[in-house]
């Protein structure tokens, strides 16, 4: 049990020219707002999102006030009590307690509320004040508050905590000015030495002695609308209809992805001629020999073939941040409960699950707000089953050669359909995973009801749409500049060396270590109908998902998309192109989410389960489809 701390030591004065940086702790329920204030305050670029779940590790920025003093703000997960329940909220707890080993207790706490929601938020600030450190109150959201009707009388609710209480609006920056003005004077004057600590883990007595109190202000100082705002509630009976709901959200899915590929094709054209153009220059100005054949066929020709994808990769993500700021994942994830609980997964599995489909990395930590450890593991050891953007390459170029361009159902997209299909295959494998492991190893154990905050919908804010392209774009770019770039270099020395023999009959790269190494490892893969220039592009592979498309381009020594498309739909086969899909459904290929699985999941056992069972998975998928395409004619 965690017992408050036996004082916080007193700190140096403001004025103090040898005093450490002040630094204050942005605390608050989970979707309250305090990412985007982060942003607005120190103008940084993080991610935020209307649901629960969005921040799981503390951040630091530098906030400067108009009065030019610096502070370091840290934005702590959001929690409902010190008590911590689940690990993010035990990040909270730490740091304001100071028992996170290295980090000194923080000058200041700026308590986020939701002003639209604020019993809550005032039970949370009455245990923050019996920390003993100077506290802002920051009602957040208040244009929606206002928008509702509700009234709320923040200078009469100031004086009774006893603490500043300033409405404002974070994605919109407003009130920062009011922040700002509470802010400055507090460290001109220098911030109160620290009282000692009198919190302690609060009972179940406690919480509701608290929440009445809570109860009590709400009703003292805040005037409830005469007939109130039901637009989200209009919306919900419909979106939350048990049968129109999952209609509703199959639809939105399936033309998401009808949309990415016909709204990127013009884009993916303008990429593909601007790399061939440059490789087909580079080639007329350089002389034939090793120069050439490296930055033509090596680095122009493998990264190209893997960032002309870039524009299918935002369109997705132009859906899903749309469908976040709007307010209707929270819903997604109220739809899919039922379904999940008889998988064996615990409710808030979904945000985890969610945020896997840009990245297993960001997905796997954002299941430290399950608390149930068990149901922890399960959903780490399963999130890289999602199909995450480094999927996409892989996927769109074998469905770009094996998929007729054509319409079918009324004008649907044969392609599009297909990859609707891929996407809902790496959730039901998700899904089929839990339950098996659920029947295996608990099966008189049922999963914990889902608790989730319902948000407000809103009107996207086309700033956070805007930042959540640019981050993922720059993460894309960054690994193709860095990742793949290394292993294009890599993949490009082993098909060019050993150099062909004079007299050489076959093509040079049957001469090279690659060849040597993919007729080693072929054997084990021609059961999956993959010969030895898959096998080449399968173990660069494993640095991130996405090499593989240009260790073909490199094996195959072609430039541009089309040129790609046009080998692999001559030299492959129907069956080893629908083998290889099923491969990259399972197979756990890349290392940096192994690394993240055995850090989150506190041993290397439990990796190498991953690594073992998404390999295993992997293999027999690949080798019945391909088996199964052969008897009907097309292995």
């Amino acid at each position: 049990m965690t017992s408050a701390p036996a004082i916080n030591q007193p700190k140096a004065a403001q004025t103090d020219p040898d005093a450490q940086p002040i630094e204050a702790a942005l605390v608050g329920a989970p979707n309250c707002g305090k990412t985007a204030l982060f942003n607005a305050m120190t103008g940084a670029t993080q991610k935020v999102g209307n649901y629960s779940g969005v921040t799981v590790e503390r951040k630091v920025g530098v906030a400067t006030t108009p009065a030019g003093r610096k502070f370091a703000l840290i934005d702590l997960p959001g929690t409902h009590s010190l008590r911590a329940r689940s690990p993010d909220e035990e990040v909270t707890r730490d740091v304001l307690l100071g028992q996170r080993p290295g980090e000194r207790v923080p000058d200041m706490i700026l308590a986020v509320g939701d002003a639209t929601n604020l019993r809550g938020a005032l039970r949370l600030v009455s245990e923050l004040k019996k920390i003993g450190l100077p506290i802002v109150m920051i009602l957040n959201m208040i244009d929606i508050a206002r928008h509702r009707g509700l009234q709320i009388d923040h200078v009469a609710l100031s004086e009774e905590l006893g603490i500043p209480v300033i409405p404002a609006t974070a994605v919109r920056r407003g009130g920062l000015d009011e922040l700002w003005s509470a802010v400055d004077p507090m460290l001109e004057a220098g911030l109160d030495a620290p009282q000692q600590s009198s919190w302690a883990v609060p009972s179940t007595h406690d919480m509701r002695v608290s929440m009445r109190e809570a109860e009590r202000l709400v009703k003292t100082h805040v005037i409830q609308p005469p007939e109130p705002d039901t637009a989200s509630a209009k919306i919900d009976r419909v979106v939350l209809h048990p049968i129109a709901g999952p209609i509703i959200l199959l639809a939105i899915l399936f033309v998401m992805f009808q949309a990415v590929f016909s709204w990127a094709a013009p884009f993916m054209d303008a990429i593909d001629w601007a790399f061939t153009s440059v490789g087909a220059a580079v080639t007329q100005l350089l002389p034939d020999g090793l120069i050439q054949s490296f930055i033509a066929d090596g680095l122009i020709a493998g990264i190209g073939s893997v960032i002309i994808f870039l524009p299918q990769i935002l369109f997705t993500f132009l859906f899903i941040l749309l469908l976040e700021d709007f307010g209707y994942m929270a819903r997604a994830a109220f739809l899919m409960d039922r379904i999940m609980g008889r998988a064996g997964l615990n409710g808030r599995a979904f945000i985890p699950l969610l945020s896997s489909f840009a990245c297993a990395i960001p997905g796997i930590m954002a299941a430290r707000v399950i608390d149930n450890k068990r149901d922890r593991l399960t959903t780490i050891l399963v999130a890289p089953l999602m199909t995450c953007s480094a999927r996409i390459p892989v996927y769109t170029l074998i469905i770009a050669a094996f998929i007729p361009n054509t319409k079918v159902l009324g004008g649907l997209s044969l392609q599009g359909l297909v990859m609707f299909g891929l996407y809902a295959a790496g959730v039901f494998s998700v899904l089929a995973v839990a339950f098996v492991a659920r029947y295996l190893f608990a099966r008189e154990e049922r999963s914990a009801p889902l608790m989730l905050d319902l948000p407000d919908y809103k009107t996207p804010i086309l700033r956070n749409i805007a930042l959540g392209l640019y981050q993922r774009a720059r993460v894309f770019l960054r690994r193709a500049g860095t990742v793949i770039f290394w292993a294009m270099v890599v993949i490009w020395f082993l098909s060019t060396f050993p150099m062909a023999p004079e007299g050489a009959t076959e093509p040079a790269i049957n001469y090279s270590f690659a060849a040597i190494i993919g007729h080693f490892v072929a054997p084990i893969l021609h059961p999956l109908g993959f010969d030895w220039h898959i096998a080449v592009a399968l173990v660069p592979g494993m640095a991130a998902r996405e090499v593989a498309v240009a260790g073909l381009a490199t094996v195959y020594a072609v430039g541009g998309e089309n040129g790609l498309i046009h080998t692999l739909s001559d030299q492959w086969s129907l069956g080893t192109a629908l083998a290889l899909l099923a491969w990259y459904i399972f197979a756990p290929q890349c290392i940096s989410t192994l690394a993240v699985i055995r850090r989150e999941a506190g041993s290397a056992k439990w990796m190498w389960v991953a690594v073992v069972y998404m390999f295993a998975l992997a293999y027999l998928a690949a080798f019945a489809t391909y088996q199964i395409s052969a008897l009907l004619g097309a292995g």
